[in-house]
């Protein structure tokens, strides 16, 4: 069996002390793994990987998140990047104003890529390339998110983080972004992919875990998650009796005083 690379553990999260979002959390990415975490919005899962990678202040309120055995509490979003790390977060998060080659520049600023580096991005990216002096702001949907992927790939992480990649996008893009995340881990990185297409979530993923109201309440292989009735009637938009063997459910622990 693979390394662990990340490890969740009870952990308590949220915006304000009274703002609890995640309650007692914990799950596991191992090496190499594709981790899909699905959920309704609201369920906090964006709150869970802005709390791996340190961008919620003073946060996790309770319990460890660790990677590679390193305790990630209380670092900030630099230091996780440099452990190997990186997030392409809702949203892409890229800078409109800039080109596209001063938004790839940016990466160089949290750690230091080459120009193979570089090279290799835009050769997977070739639109990326043909449109290096284009404001980001002006680019298709798809093609911002390919630019957000792309930022990232340049911090050359172990682990990387993906929040609703497919969002907004048309069905052709969606396809296309999920045929790079499939590749980049033939390649061997390690993804933890929060979705809500929860079809092309668990076709690429290898495990997964279904967050409800900051708690998770069903795990299991990627396989076995999309035969279970529940994913698929609140999910996948299918109805059925039977429920399989194969999965662990989680019950809902006691809530926070």
């Amino acid at each position: 069996m693979s390394a662990e690379l990340l490890s969740v553990r009870n952990v308590e999260a949220g915006y304000r002390r009274r703002l609890v979002v995640l309650r007692g959390v914990s799950l596991s990415v191992r090496e190499g793994q594709v981790v899909a975490l699905l959920g309704s919005n609201g369920a906090g899962k964006t709150t869970l990987l802005r709390t791996v990678m340190g961008l919620i202040p003073d946060q996790p309120e309770k319990g460890e998140v660790r990677f590679r055995g390193a305790l990630l509490n209380g670092r900030d979003p630099d230091a996780i990047t440099r452990l190997g790390v990186a997030l392409v977060p809702e949203g892409r998060g890229i800078f409109p104003e800039l080109t596209v080659a001063e938004n790839l520049q940016l990466a160089g600023y949290a750690r230091r890529y080459t120009r193979s580096d570089l090279d290799a991005v835009l050769d997977r990216f070739p639109v990326l390339r043909e449109r290096g002096r284009q404001l980001a702001g002006t680019l298709s949907g798809g093609e911002q998110q390919m630019l957000a992927v792309a930022r990232a790939l340049l911090l050359r992480p172990s682990l990387l983080l993906l929040d609703e990649p497919s969002l907004g996008l048309a069905p052709r893009v969606v396809a296309e972004i999920f045929s790079t995340l499939r590749s980049l881990n033939q390649e061997g990185m390690t993804l933890l992919l929060v979705e809500q297409n929860a079809r092309m979530a668990l076709e690429v993923a290898h495990y997964g875990y279904v967050l409800e109201a900051g708690r998770l309440v069903l795990e299991g292989p990627a396989d076995r998650l999309r035969e279970d009735p529940n994913v698929q009637e609140l999910y996948l938009g299918v109805q059925r009796e039977a429920s399989p063997k194969g999965f662990r459910r989680w019950r809902p622990k006691r809530r926070w005083a």
